[in-house]
């Protein structure tokens, strides 16, 4: 075995695992796990795929012989891996062929409202507006609320030049948008989606005031990758209305929705949210109010693996051209935490390591340390890789 197989076997035999181990809980289908690592990492398969790819009883040898060597609860084969090896069938055996129906809009959707100012706001009130609805977004000051017109106009500006929009098309996109600065703009929006600070406390006080302000039977999303959605649900009198919509930025570009119910959000919004996830051109995947959902629950701890297979001697250049190599994926690690940020990474790998409490979920000393010093990525020039020059 070369050097790159060893890493990329090492990187990524836990991964898949932790991906059967998230089937095997019911947490997500086989469908939706899969496809959230493609279209929302870009992947070229999704882990559950690749498991039957490999063999269940090769991928649980392997991690088995991981296990040995390592201790770590993490590599322990999953039990379904044991059963599938066992039995000679496969993760899409188990998983069943049974075909969902498509999923309709059971409110009617016209008016999309936004609350935030950001690149993510910015990017869903676009999305929303290109495929022909009217789209009311709310932020603090004039300023904040030109900047999103601005910044809408030059993504579409960009696909005029390169031939992919007509200018009469850019002109009505830009025509059913609405800026305003009061939240009382948003009262006849059919769907709300929040794109505001990661902050808890100003989450709940925003959804307690749409509350007030949205109509009976709006439905009020938010976008948070790592926020408890039924802490913001219980600050309404409609938690039956709030859910989860967790674009991935760029929001106009990226495929994947992940849409998150909580044990009191309706069936009918659910199912709205997922049709109109669709409407727009976006995949939906489903799943619980869990911290990181499925793409970063799956995502994160590989990478954290990345860093601390860096802090046992890899070279980073070697780890991140492994992957690339062997696993195909798009980015190598270190090339893929940078663009994130590191402070976002460490946030979210925090929670992760509250979330589940395995020892092997703790942030990498590492990736606090570049943190604490402020190398955190290509927004600073700085991360595990240089870009300053």
């Amino acid at each position: 075995m070369t050097t790159n197989e060893q890493i990329a076997r090492t990187l990524v035999l836990p991964y898949l695992n932790h991906a059967v181990r998230m089937f095997e809980s019911g947490y997500a289908s086989a469908a939706d796990i899969d496809a959230g690592m493609r279209f929302g990492c870009g992947y070229p398969q999704g882990p559950l795929a690749t498991v039957d790819e490999l063999g269940a009883a090769a991928v649980r040898d392997q991690l088995a012989e991981r296990y040995a060597e390592t201790g770590d609860p993490l590599h322990q084969p999953a039990d379904l891996l044991e059963k599938l090896a066992s039995s000679g069938s496969t993760l899409a055996e188990a998983a069943g062929a049974a075909e969902q129906a498509a999923p309709e809009l059971r409110h009617e959707i016209a008016t999309v409202g936004v609350v935030g100012t950001g690149t993510m706001a910015s990017g869903i009130a676009q999305v929303f507006a290109a495929k022909g609805y009217d789209v009311v977004y709310v932020g603090r000051s004039e300023d904040k609320v030109a900047g999103v017109r601005a910044a809408i106009t030059k993504s579409l500006d960009r696909l005029v030049t390169k031939g992919k929009l007509e200018e009469a098309d850019r002109d009505a996109v830009l025509a059913r948008l609405t800026g305003a600065t009061s939240r009382e703009a948003l009262a006849t929006a059919d769907i709300v989606v929040e794109a505001i600070a990661e902050e808890l406390s100003v989450k709940k006080e925003l959804f307690a005031d749409l509350d007030r302000i949205c109509k009976p039977g709006a439905i009020l999303a938010t976008t948070t990758s790592s926020l408890p959605i039924a802490e913001c649900a219980g600050a309404t009198s409609r938690p039956e209305s709030v859910i989860g919509m967790h674009f991935f930025n760029p929001a106009p570009v990226m495929k994947l929705v992940e849409v998150v119910t909580t044990a009191q959000t309706g069936a009918d919004v659910d199912e709205t949210v997922r049709a109109l996830c669709a409407k727009v051109g976006k995949v939906a995947v489903s799943c619980g109010d869990r911290a990181g959902f499925i793409v970063n629950c799956l995502l994160f701890p590989y990478l954290n693996d990345a860093v601390k297979l860096h802090e046992s001697g890899a070279e980073l250049t070697d780890i991140d051209t492994a992957i690339k190599e062997q696993a195909g994926f798009p980015m190598g690690p270190f090339e893929l935490l940078d663009v994130v940020g590191n402070d976002v990474s460490l946030a979210i790998e925090k929670e992760l390591h509250a979330e589940f409490g395995h020892d092997g979920f703790a942030p990498a000393p590492t990736l606090e340390k570049l943190v604490a010093d402020g190398r955190l990525g290509r927004k600073t020039g700085q991360g595990f890789h240089d870009y300053s020059r």
